[in-house]
């Protein structure tokens, strides 16, 4: 059965295409992409329609990831479409768990913050790298690759 895993950020242009690109490559990397569906999106929608920011792409080129998507507010249906929501801050999780008490019952989906799954750091939080430099991005690229490949690992644990 195919899994669906949205990464949701606050304007969908740095963190969670990030998040979606590492998982992806780490898919295509372990054989799995018939297995899931990734996307992301914001809490805002500010950059609707945008590719993901360029230094952002830029840092993970270098790591040989693309970042495909184009950003996306996040609405009520994901909730119901995706099996799991990860946030990149707290923010973000307030945010979402708000979007959910919205829906009453009807949202399905587990939101859970994204460093809930890191092994290698114990920030709770992906930082905001837009008004950093490029190290800001290679940071935040190596909390996602850690807590993406935890991640995969705990989901296909077993099979």
């Amino acid at each position: 059965m195919t899994k669906t895993i949205l990464f949701v950020c606050l304007g969908n242009i740095c963190r969670s295409p990030a998040a979606e690109g590492v998982f992806l490559h780490l898919l295509a990397e372990r054989n799995l992409t018939d297995q899931f569906v990734a996307d992301s999106a914001g809490t805002g929608g500010w950059h609707v329609g945008n590719p993901a920011d360029r230094r952002m792409q830029a840092a993970a080129n270098r790591r040989g990831i693309q970042l495909p998507s184009r950003a996306r507010q996040i609405s009520l249906d994901d909730l119901v479409d995706f099996d799991l929501v990860l946030t990149m801050d707290d923010a973000n999780l307030s945010a979402v768990r708000s979007l959910s008490d919205e829906m009453g019952g009807r949202a399905t989906a587990d939101v859970k913050p994204m460093l809930s799954f890191a092994r290698n750091f114990t920030e709770t939080e992906v930082p905001d790298p837009y008004y950093g430099g490029e190290a800001g991005f290679e940071h935040v690229l190596d909390l996602l690759e850690d807590s993406c490949s935890a991640l995969l690992d705990e989901l296909t644990a077993g099979e």
